[in-house]
């Protein structure tokens, strides 16, 4: 029951002198408005209102009510001009959820210049890589990398995520260079694990256009990338990274593209959200913030030694923003 939008009816009928007056103030059908006020009188089980043949009495009961409720209707009118003034501010708590290494690299740097443009905002950044309940958790947003999972939750693609096969000079002069996907079958692999498993099965292009699935192996894995990425460079093995991840190791010559001809599928990283109306402010100018900046992304194409410059190129043409 709208306990509270009935007491404010009965406050009009008061101040209007009868049903049909207030009724009409409220843009109500004076049916609709007699039934809410029995309704009112029913649930509070009391007597608001002597009716007569000329006009309306308040009872004691009533009397009292319009005395204390008047305040209250008045009150949570106040509160709810607040909140609507508030709510067009970018104001409060804004709550993030990022992976660890993605959020350390390319989130937690965007702060300084966000909260310097808010000054009424405050952010809680959390960096953890594993998938989180956003509802349940309380965040307003998360940074999710590679495939969602179909959710009731909304999401907005910031920016393709670029991938490549990687690994260290001294690990291909030991092991010599794949030349297909097939091959990866001979060489020790970098593999990620998560809460689907092992991630043995790699997806790299055909080469004409499609797709292929290779079963790959090896003598190392991990759950956190970063960790993948520095077994990368002390030739441990091949790996499949996110351009972002590794792109200063690719320019600096520690890690060369593997397989340039045969790139993985780009993912995508997004912006995700609880839902798509009444979205906060603080949500809606982030994302925005976010979109600017990965438009284009920071790590730009996929930089490689001289013998990788198919990969350049191949990564030159992908990376754009979306």
């Amino acid at each position: 029951m709208d306990r509270v939008g009935d007491i404010a009816l009965f406050l009009q009928v008061l101040d209007h002198g009868s049903i049909s007056a207030a009724a009409r103030h409220l843009d109500l059908s004076v049916a609709v408005a007699s039934q809410r006020l029995k309704r009112l009188e029913r649930d509070l089980g009391v007597r608001l209102l002597h009716r007569t043949t000329r006009r309306l009495h308040p009872t004691p009961e009533g009397l009292a009510l319009a005395q204390e409720g008047r305040a209250l209707v008045e009150e949570l009118g106040l509160l709810g001009e607040r909140l609507r003034q508030r709510g067009g501010e970018v104001a409060g708590t804004l709550r993030v959820t990022a992976p660890a290494s993605f959020g350390r690299q390319y989130i937690a740097p965007l702060m300084a210049g966000f909260l310097a443009a808010h000054p009424g905002l405050r952010v809680s950044l959390d960096l953890d890589d594993r998938v989180v309940d956003l509802v349940g958790a309380g965040f307003d947003l998360a940074i999710r990398i590679g495939r969602l999972d179909d959710s009731d939750l909304v999401s907005r693609q910031l920016v393709a995520n670029e991938r490549v096969l990687c690994a260290s000079p001294d690990y291909l002069r030991r092991r010599g260079e794949p030349d297909g996907p097939a091959a990866l079958a001979r060489h020790d692999c970098l593999l990620l694990t998560g809460r689907d498993g092992r991630r043995e099965l790699w997806r790299l292009g055909d080469g004409n256009g499609g797709t292929v699935d290779v079963r790959v192996r090896g003598r190392f894995e991990s759950n956190y990338g970063e960790v993948l990425r520095e077994a990368a460079v002390a030739g441990l093995g091949i790996a499949l990274h996110s351009v972002w991840h590794v792109h200063r190791d690719l320019a600096a010559g520690r890690l060369r593209v593997v397989l340039p001809g045969h790139p993985p599928p780009p993912s995508g990283i997004h912006a995700v959200m609880p839902g798509r109306t009444l979205v906060p402010p603080r949500v809606r100018a982030f994302v925005a913030h976010l979109a600017a900046h990965f438009a284009p992304p920071p790590w730009g194409a996929a930089p490689g030694g001289p013998e990788a410059s198919d990969a350049r190129g191949v990564a030159r043409k992908s990376l754009k923003p979306l």
